[in-house]
C-alpha cells in the first residue's frame, strides 16, 4: 500500500481522495437532512440516509452528463468535445480526473430524490427543504475535491493564498505562471456561508415558509455567489461567445426569485376574462 497526492493505492487499485471528499459531502448532507426531517415532524427521519443512495445514482448520472454536453474551453481547446465523448465510450464513463458538473449534479439529485419521493409516497418539497442546507455543505467540502486535482482555480495571482498548479495542469496560455487565486476556495466559502444562512432562515422563519421555500431559496443564493465568481474562472463554458454557466445561473436565480414571490402573493396573478 502506498498514498500519495492522488489517493490511496492497493496493488492495482487506487482510491482517489477526489472520491473521498465528494463521498463525505453526501454523507454529510444525509445526517443533516435527518435531522431537518426530524424538526419538521415526520414520523420517520432515517427516510434521508435511505433517499441517499437515489440522490447518488441520478446525481453521478446528471453530473456526468451535464460535464459531456457542456465542455469547458481547456477541453475544447485540447479538442474533446461532446462528439468525442460519444465516439469515445470510455472515455465517457472516466471520471477518475472528476469531469463532473455541479448544475448537472444537482438536476440529477433532484430528479432522484423525485423518484424515491413517489416510491415511499412522500412530498417531494418537504424531502428538497429538508436536503437544501446539507446540499451547500456538501458543496462546501466537495470542492476541496477540486482543490485535490488542481482544476478549479482563477487567474494568475501573486497574493499571499495564490495555490501553486503543476505544469501539466495549467490551461493552454498560461504555462509561464505557477500560482493562482483558489477558485475552488472561494466557492467552498460561499457555500459553507449558505449553508450557515439556510440553517438560520429555516431556524428563524421555517413556520411561515411554505414547503419548497426553503429550497428555491437555495436555488437564489448558490447560483448568485456562482454567478460573480465565474468571472474568475478560466476555464468556463463557452456557448455564443458568452459563459454558459453565468448564464444559466443568472437564469435559475432569478426564475427561483419569481416563483417565490409568485407563491406568496407578490406578484399579481392573472385574472380570468369575463
Amino acid at each position: 500500500m502506498s498514498i500519495d497526492a492522488i489517493g490511496i493505492h492497493i496493488g492495482p487499485l487506487t482510491f482517489r481522495f477526489y472520491g473521498f471528499i465528494l463521498m463525505a459531502g453526501a454523507i454529510a448532507a444525509a445526517y443533516l437532512g435527518r435531522r431537518m426531517i426530524a424538526k419538521m415532524g415526520e414520523k420517520e427521519p432515517d427516510i434521508a440516509l435511505d433517499a441517499l443512495f437515489w440522490v447518488l445514482i441520478f446525481g453521478i448520472i446528471g453530473a456526468r452528463l451535464y460535464h459531456v454536453f457542456t465542455p469547458s474551453k481547456a477541453l475544447l481547446d485540447a479538442g474533446i468535445d461532446t462528439k468525442y465523448y460519444l465516439t469515445h465510450p470510455l472515455a465517457l464513463v472516466d471520471t477518475r480526473k472528476g469531469g463532473l458538473g455541479m448544475p448537472g449534479a444537482l438536476a440529477g439529485g433532484v430528479y432522484g430524490l423525485y423518484v424515491f419521493a413517489k416510491r415511499r409516497k412522500r412530498d417531494l418539497r418537504v424531502l428538497l427543504d429538508a436536503a437544501a442546507p446539507g446540499v451547500a455543505l456538501a458543496q462546501a467540502i466537495g470542492r476541496w475535491g477540486n482543490f485535490v486535482n488542481q482544476e478549479l482555480y482563477g487567474p494568475p495571482t501573486d497574493l499571499p493564498w495564490g495555490i501553486y498548479i503543476s505544469p501539466e495542469n495549467r490551461m493552454l496560455g498560461y504555462e509561464a505562471y505557477d500560482r493562482f487565486h483558489p477558485l475552488f476556495l472561494y466557492e467552498s466559502l460561499w457555500n459553507l456561508a449558505n449553508f450557515g444562512f439556510l440553517l438560520w432562515l429555516w431556524n428563524r422563519y421555517g413556520q411561515r415558509m411554505k414547503p419548497g421555500d426553503l429550497f428555491l431559496v437555495y436555488l437564489i443564493t448558490y447560483p448568485i455567489g456562482r454567478f460573480f465568481l465565474e468571472y474568475l474562472r478560466l476555464d468556463y463554458v463557452p456557448a455564443f461567445g458568452l459563459n454558459f454557466n453565468q448564464g444559466l445561473m443568472a437564469v435559475v436565480a432569478l426564475a427561483s426569485a419569481v416563483a417565490i414571490l409568485w407563491r406568496h402573493g407578490r406578484l399579481p396573478r392573472l385574472r380570468r376574462s369575463q
